[in-house]
């Protein structure tokens, strides 16, 4: 995403919007290739750590991206305001992401590592519920003494 010119959609399965959307945003990827630019998508539940990395609150999220420097896509959700965004090159007049917020920032870069540390803890509140059959709250207190014994053991 750091060279040429992209639009990058993020987008959740489950998302009613991102639903809505999806046959706008297959129409504008097939037109990419006119356009000059490349059109992705990226599904949070499976990216969660490129999700913390763009700083998705928010589905769907559309990135417009040209050489490195990330602008989030605010307009309208039409093919023909899409296509009219890159050839009309409305971007330009969009503020480009804060610097300390960018992508390619180490503070994103630490975000993205906190998304997927979380997604760590979801798997083994998983296995130890789902797979080994313990109890939701003996999972919860299994959490809560981990993080209590970092804690005394960072303090030391």
């Amino acid at each position: 995403v750091l060279q040429g010119q992209w639009m990058l959609e993020f987008y959740a399965p489950w998302c009613p919007a991102c639903q809505q959307i999806e046959a706008t945003w297959e129409s504008f990827a097939k037109e990419s290739e006119h356009l000059g630019i490349t059109v992705g998508k990226v599904d949070v539940t499976q990216e969660p750590g490129l999700s913390g990395r763009f700083f998705v609150t928010t589905l769907p999220t559309i990135y417009h991206a040209n050489d490195g420097v990330f602008r989030r896509y605010r307009g309208s959700r039409t093919l023909e305001d899409l296509q009219g965004y890159i050839l009309e090159r409305k971007w330009e007049a969009v503020e480009p992401v804060a610097g300390w917020k960018s992508p390619s920032s180490i503070m994103m870069h630490g975000m993205a590592g906190l998304f997927h540390f979380s997604g760590w803890i979801r798997q083994i509140h998983n296995y130890l519920t789902g797979t080994l059959g313990v109890h939701v709250w003996v999972s919860y207190a299994i959490f809560i003494l981990a993080t209590l014994l970092i804690g005394l053991l960072l303090g030391l």
